[in-house]
């Protein structure tokens, strides 16, 4: 018996990088896997071939996160197809880097309204469900950057921070029913949203990581599988750093 064996799970924006590692992580522990993506449907369409050739079942969907209204339609629909709802990967998320100084209010709004009002979108839509059936497990995504904060990054930084203060103050809403709610807080991890940095700038990023090389898209899949195990039931309301020591505290 696979440790996630029929359970059901949503992922938001799972089309690529860590989303994409998490739904096939959660594919290979026997989850049945309902993920959403915005803009890439081709790779979404990938995804979701390769977790029904691990057994499972899985559906792809375009969501706009944003929008409370079809992000509830969206989880409805994906209880009544697969017939239950145990677990809530809030994963969808947009980085738009610049200064302060440069930064306008469409760059704050479009990280805020995506990363911290999607994450409510979701979790609001979840959480009678879980709270009603006295089980439920949520794991927020966040980032380093929400717990020290980054230069050219205060939207995305005050967008994770707020999703870890989110976590906390859910997980002991919660507790008492049942419901578990942990995030885990990626480093630096082989995505696309590095591509940007140069190969010199990420060759000094990784010698100011402890274990010496940039995260996994798989390492991250990894710590979320085991807050969703029954290894971790004692475990809410934490801020898991993986991110190679990068942010010892």
């Amino acid at each position: 018996m696979k440790i996630l064996q029929d359970k059901v799970a949503i992922v938001t924006g799972a089309s690529r990088g860590i989303g994409r590692a998490i739904a096939l992580k959660l594919g290979s522990l026997g989850c049945h896997v309902a993920f959403s993506y915005r803009s890439q449907e081709a790779q979404a369409k990938e995804v979701e071939e390769e977790l029904k050739k691990l057994g499972v079942k899985a559906r792809a969907s375009r969501v706009d996160i944003q929008d409370f209204e079809k992000v509830k339609e969206w989880i409805k629909g994906v209880k009544e197809e697969f017939g239950r709802l145990d677990i809530l990967i809030n994963n969808a998320g947009i980085v738009i880097d610049k200064p302060l100084m440069t930064m306008t209010q469409e760059d704050w709004k479009g990280v805020i309204d995506t990363n911290l009002t999607g994450m409510f979108n979701a979790a609001k839509a979840c959480v009678m469900g879980f709270m009603k059936q006295k089980h439920g497990n949520i794991v927020n995504i966040s980032s380093v950057s929400g717990i020290i904060g980054l230069p050219g990054q205060t939207n995305y930084s005050a967008s994770k921070g707020g999703m870890n203060a989110f976590t906390k103050a859910l997980a002991k809403e919660v507790a008492g029913f049942g419901v578990r709610v942990n995030a885990v807080a990626p480093g630096f991890i082989e995505t696309e949203i590095l591509a940007h940095i140069k190969e010199d700038k990420l060759k000094e990023i990784q010698e100011h990581i402890p274990v010496q090389r940039l995260g996994k898209p798989e390492d991250v899949a990894s710590c979320v599988a085991f807050l969703l195990s029954d290894d971790a039931n004692y475990i809410t309301g934490q801020i898991i750093q993986v991110d190679g020591g990068l942010v010892l505290r």
